[in-house]
């Protein structure tokens, strides 16, 4: 049809480099047509779900293309290959002529994104990531010791909900009752045909653990995405106005990974199992908005995970800073200041700290005099001095490593 792009096709020699790790070119991804080609990274943080090596029908540079990031690896023909070369502004092309690919995509980034960030548990805590219905109890355990009774209550009752015969269901009861006159229990029960909804500031909107077929579309506030594991808290990510969330388990029909908490005064619009194909063949644009979603988010526990890997906790905090940075798209080389979207618990839960051994390292942060805590917002006078700082401590890691080798 006119005026419609074409897609085109290359071809690789056989030990040629298709993409290299940490470009910043990335402004199209690959399809193979024939060949194979071998997925690799300077550090292997996590091996792979489904192997490193791809073959045709797979595809690779999606993540660094559709999120405008850098390229996260590396690709090498491991044979002469045939490729189909995307560019990022084809991509809605591509859905309308072959939804089937689109799927494809965004299935594999689902089950990529639950492995990652089961991974990323796995490095923050040393603990299976794995949940289940049962976990809610210990979400519910856990918001209660820390005096959060509207998140705890909402736990309890999904444990009841979900574990009607479990061992907790007594224990369960009475901890409600003992909690009830602290908890301002926000509304759970809605029609199925009431697509918007507002959640006051802390209320849950759904718990890991629980079962959940739908996703939702924030319109208006912010949302915090959370992991409880050994009785501590990680902070996945603070959620803004037209960010998607809870898709994994409307995808992959599996409990939540995570839960989710209205950060402050939110709105929502919830897209189910029901409408979820009719808004797909309606609005083909929904699946370039989750691709690019899925592509930032894995682009960015990629990142988390190699923040794991710093040896010194000083080092994580002031990395996640960067982090947060790059992920906000924040021009490093001009801007002078920046309010992040959270408070400094939150970053020492982004690290997978506790409390207790977080705050001495928050006061050494605020003590410098570069980063201040205004109205539960981290705000930074010199960004460049957060850069300088990140690089420091990833620089002695490096050299750490390199005298230990």
């Amino acid at each position: 049809m006119a005026g419609q792009p074409q897609l085109a096709f290359v071809n690789f020699t056989k030990d040629s480099y298709i993409t290299i790790e940490g470009t910043q070119t990335a402004d199209r991804f690959f399809i193979i047509r024939s060949g194979k080609v071998r997925i690799s990274k300077e550090v292997e943080i996590v091996a792979e779900e489904g192997g490193n090596i791809l073959g045709p029908g797979d595809f690779f540079a999606v993540v660094a293309t559709m999120s405008s990031h850098s390229h996260i690896e590396t690709a090498q023909a491991l044979t002469d290959v045939s490729l189909i070369s995307v560019q990022k502004e084809q991509y809605p092309y591509l859905i309308q002529q072959n939804k089937a690919v689109a799927m494809k995509i965004i299935l594999h980034f689902s089950k990529r994104m639950r492995h990652l960030d089961e991974a990323l548990t796995r490095q923050t805590f040393k603990h299976n990531a794995e949940s289940d219905p049962s976990h809610l109890f210990t979400v519910g355990e856990y918001y209660e010791g820390q005096q959060q009774y509207d998140q705890a209550y909402y736990a309890f009752q999904q444990y009841l909900k979900y574990c009607p015969q479990g061992k907790e269901v007594q224990n369960v009861r009475d901890r409600m009752m003992k909690i009830a006159p602290h908890a301002h229990s926000a509304k759970t029960n809605f029609d199925p045909d009431e697509l918007t909804r507002n959640y006051p500031a802390s209320s849950m909107i759904f718990a890991e653990g629980e079962p959940g077929d739908e996703l939702y579309i924030i319109q208006k506030g912010s949302v915090k995405i959370a992991k409880i594991v050994d009785n501590n808290k990680v902070l996945l990510a603070v959620l803004k106005a037209g960010d998607i969330f809870g898709e994994m388990a409307l995808l992959e029909a599996k409990p939540r990974a995570a839960s989710a908490v209205a950060y402050d005064d939110c709105q929502v619009l919830v897209i189910n199992r029901a409408n979820f194909e009719q808004m797909i063949a309606a609005q083909p644009q929904i699946i370039a908005r989750l691709t690019t979603l899925f592509a930032e988010r894995i682009w960015f526990i990629y990142k988390q995970l190699a923040n794991t890997l710093l040896s010194e906790p000083l080092g994580r905090m002031y990395d996640a800073l960067l982090m947060q940075l790059e992920k906000d798209r924040v021009n490093l080389k001009t801007t002078r200041s920046h309010q992040f979207g959270f408070g400094s618990k939150e970053l020492v839960n982004m690290v997978g700290l506790s409390p207790m051994d977080g705050s001495p390292l928050l006061y050494k942060i605020l003590k410098s005099g570069n980063v201040q805590e205004i109205n539960n917002r981290i705000f930074v006078t010199d960004v460049a001095e957060v850069i300088v700082q990140a690089e420091y401590y990833r620089k002695m890691q490096r050299l750490g490593l390199s005298r230990n080798e």
